[in-house]
């Protein structure tokens, strides 16, 4: 990853328990959904590594960043990409959004940039997703001290950053995959 000026990471360690299976690896035209998350994630970026357990995603032919802190939720996976990225832009994207579209990535991208923040977040009516947004490298050290000070919701760490919002019309492709009845509906 040295060298690069982006990086990119699919969020990929969550427990599934609505789904009531690993909604990560559901088939999605003719591969899993987290193998066409981190193809997307890999064509804007320019390079993608799954954040979750090795043992169940190493086959899937993208290195695999295993959770230093079990049970603290996303931001530890933000710690994880932030703590070993060469790139100073990161794009952190959860694996059950199945609609995401290139262009609202590279928009990220650009956003972040462009700005100075701490990061790059999409806001749309249905609020902020800081599980679809970009990461400066230097966010680091800031999500392991959210982390031992025991602040594991995204949004309380997002309160904590200087923010470029992105406004989405649309929020369709930030919509996250939860439930069988949403994965159906779908």
């Amino acid at each position: 990853m040295t060298g690069l000026s982006r990086a990119g990471f699919v969020l990929a360690g969550g427990g599934s328990s609505r789904m009531g299976r690993d909604k990560a690896m559901l088939p999605l035209g003719g591969e899993t959904m987290l193998a066409r998350i981190a193809r997307l994630v890999r064509s804007v970026a320019g390079s993608a590594a799954i954040l979750g357990p090795p043992e169940r995603y190493a086959a899937l032919g993208y290195p695999v960043i295993a959770d230093p802190f079990p049970g603290c939720g996303p931001i530890a996976g933000v710690y994880s990409a932030l703590s070993l990225t060469a790139a100073d832009w990161n794009l952190i994207v959860a694996c059950d959004m199945p609609d995401l579209t290139p262009d609202l990535l590279e928009e990220l991208f650009c956003a972040a940039a462009r700005s100075g923040a701490d990061a790059a977040v999409p806001s749309s009516a249905a609020g902020l997703d800081p599980l679809c947004a970009v990461y400066h490298r230097r966010l680091a050290a800031r999500a392991a001290c959210a982390i031992s000070r025991k602040i594991f919701k995204m949004h309380d760490f997002l309160s904590t950053l200087t923010l470029e919002l992105v406004p989405v019309a649309d929020a369709a492709p930030l919509k996250n995959i939860n439930t069988p009845e949403e994965w159906t509906a779908r």
